[in-house]
């Protein structure tokens, strides 16, 4: 996936060169050119038909970058060997792109060392695009330019330029990049050659992979001569060159875990030896000075070191560990942004439940101000009704003290009165008492009478006998007539007798009735009396309320006085008087009848 990125920056470039118009699409003759040149340089069987096939059911014109992927991957990239020379590729899509886009005014550089440092800039920018590198490997770059000319890294300059950058961008271009460093942004003091020299250095190491270079003498096998050869030192070999422009190659010493590098003591007039050791030969090497050697000497052993751990060129890890730090920066980033966006949303949330809380705190002050504005008018009104109820109040008291003396007085001339109305009451008791003995008074003559009309009933009877034998002794015969006469005058003197018997009678049932009638006054007397009491009582207090002594029902007056008989007591004694009366009366008569 490493290797496919490095090869889809260069090609990112040449599309992006082809889209004149900036749309972001390129037409579909151009990418046959573009895909045609691919193939070319890295040694792919060119099919011309394929891009047509691929596009057949898409009438849309030109293609996107999105559109154009498919078929890089599919016809292109998948059918990459490592048989190219990567450095055709990059010169081919430099050759696309760098017509368009770059802008020699004012550059100290050539175009060679623009297309080292536009190579630089695809090795070193981000995976994602539009490509940019960042800050950081920006820094990373112009430090290993500054060592490769042998000057000195300047920390303020760059953190001014850092801060300048930062407030537009914070990364640059590819075009941008080579700009900087043309113009000697970071190089001044430092001549034209010095600074393609520098660039060369750097990208010789970083895309090259040359760990080390320069001139060293290396002994022959075949003579056992020494001759001066321009040796590139590589993860995996060493070759050497009859000269600097790498022109003409005269052979490579394969490096791998089995090879080794020691130090030689001088011999045959020369210093600085060492000797590489591999599996088949051994090569004796011949630097310009002790520095070198070790230096030398250093760099093979990092190489074979690196082999033998199966790692990758250092420059490469780091670039990769650079990546992974600021991704997990990013993300770290990412991840506190979003916390923050929590954060400060949650901030807004409390701030609009502060404000919220505030809004209700200052409606419930509102409310409470009012509510004590309506409590103080409330209580003012209430002291004011209490003040006036007080007043009131007073005066109801002076009235009610008033009112408690006068009730006083009253309730003096009041306990005086009941003290009247207790003697009142000693005399109604002695009254109803009177009128006690008078009703037994009555019912004494009463009971007298009764005795008295039973024999009054008694006698009537007997002279009512006495009548019957008369009648029956004059229905007899003459003699019997005399006797009768005789027994008649007998009779009539019993008869006057009784009569008179019956005449004392009626004169004690007489005195009776006047006894009874004596009674009846003196009951009356006494009802009047105790109605007067009664009256007198009602009239100086009308609290209290006597109970008459006496039947419930209706009061009944009769001959003999009230209450002596019920009414149907009296309805039967008066039916039997006129009965009695009129048998009387008969007898009388017919005693009368037999006289004469």
């Amino acid at each position: 996936l490493g290797a496919e990125n490095e090869l889809l920056k260069p090609i990112w470039h040449a599309f992006t060169a082809l889209d004149l118009d900036k749309s972001g699409k390129v037409s579909k003759s151009q990418l046959k050119v573009l895909s045609h040149n691919l193939c070319t340089v890295m040694r792919i069987p060119h099919d011309p038909v394929a891009l047509e096939e691929h596009f057949k059911h898409d009438d849309q014109g030109p293609v996107s970058t999105q559109g154009y992927m498919p078929y890089l991957n599919k016809f292109i990239l998948d059918k990459v060997q490592d048989n190219f020379d990567r450095q055709d590729f990059n010169r081919m899509c430099w050759t696309l792109c760098a017509r368009k886009n770059l802008n020699r005014t004012h550059l100290l550089i050539s175009d060679e060392d623009a297309f080292k440092i536009w190579c630089i800039f695809n090795f070193l920018s981000e995976e994602k695009y539009p490509l940019a590198i960042v800050t950081e490997e920006i820094e990373y770059f112009l430090r290993k330019l500054t060592e490769a000319m042998g000057g000195s890294w300047v920390e303020e300059r760059f953190e001014d330029y850092k801060l300048e950058l930062s407030i537009k961008q914070q990364s640059l271009s590819a075009w941008e990049l080579i700009t900087l460093v043309g113009r000697g942004t970071f190089s001044k003091g430092m001549d034209r050659q010095t600074l393609s020299m520098g660039i060369t250095e750097v990208f010789h190491e970083l895309i090259l992979d040359v760990f080390k270079q320069g001139y060293m003498m290396k002994k022959g096998h075949k003579r056992k001569n020494w001759t001066e050869r321009w040796f590139l030192l590589r993860p995996d070999s060493i070759s050497y060159y009859v000269s600097e422009d790498l022109a003409e190659k005269k052979g490579d010493i394969l490096l791998d875990g089995n090879c080794c590098v020691e130090s030689l003591p001088d011999k045959e007039g020369k210093k600085c030896l060492f000797y590489v050791k591999c599996s088949d030969k051994s090569y004796e090497i011949n630097a310009s000075d002790k520095k070198r050697k070790q230096e030398w000497i250093q760099a093979i052993q990092m190489c074979l070191s690196l082999l033998q751990l199966g790692r990758t060129v250092p420059h490469r890890e780091s670039l990769q560990k650079r990546r992974d730090l600021r991704q997990k920066q990013q993300a770290e980033q990412e991840e506190l942004e979003l916390r923050m966006r929590e954060l400060q949303t949650a901030n807004e949330n409390k701030q609009h439940q502060l404000e919220a809380m505030r809004k209700k705190l200052e409606e419930a002050a509102t409310n409470a101000a009012e509510e004590e504005r309506i409590r103080l008018q409330t209580q003012t009104e209430q002291q004011d009704r209490y003040r006036m109820d007080l007043e009131r109040e007073k005066m109801v008291r002076q009235e009610m003290e008033e009112q408690v003396a006068q009730k006083s007085s009253e309730l003096e001339q009041y306990l005086q009165r009941v003290h009247e109305l207790e003697d009142m009451y000693h005399r109604l008791e002695d009254a109803l008492e009177d009128e006690k003995r008078a009703r037994q008074d009555e019912e004494t003559v009463r009971r007298l009478q009764a005795r008295l009309l039973e024999e009054e009933a008694v006698k009537r009877a007997e002279l009512e006998q006495i009548h019957l034998h008369q009648q029956r002794a004059i229905s007899e015969t003459e003699v019997e007539k005399q006797e009768l006469r005789k027994e008649g005058t007998a009779k009539e003197n019993a008869l006057q007798a009784a009569m008179l018997q019956l005449e004392q009678l009626e004169k004690e049932r007489q005195g009776a009735l006047e006894q009874y009638q004596e009674v009846v006054q003196k009951l009356e007397d006494a009802a009047n009396n105790t109605r007067t009491w009664k009256h007198k009582v009602a009239h100086h207090e009308g609290l209290v309320r006597l109970v008459q002594p006496g039947s419930k029902g209706p009061q009944k007056i009769t001959n003999w006085g009230p209450a002596a008989f019920t009414e149907a007591e009296l309805s039967l004694r008066k039916k039997d008087w006129q009965e009695r009366k009129r048998k009387t009366g008969l007898f009388i008569h017919r005693h009368q009848g037999c006289v004469h």
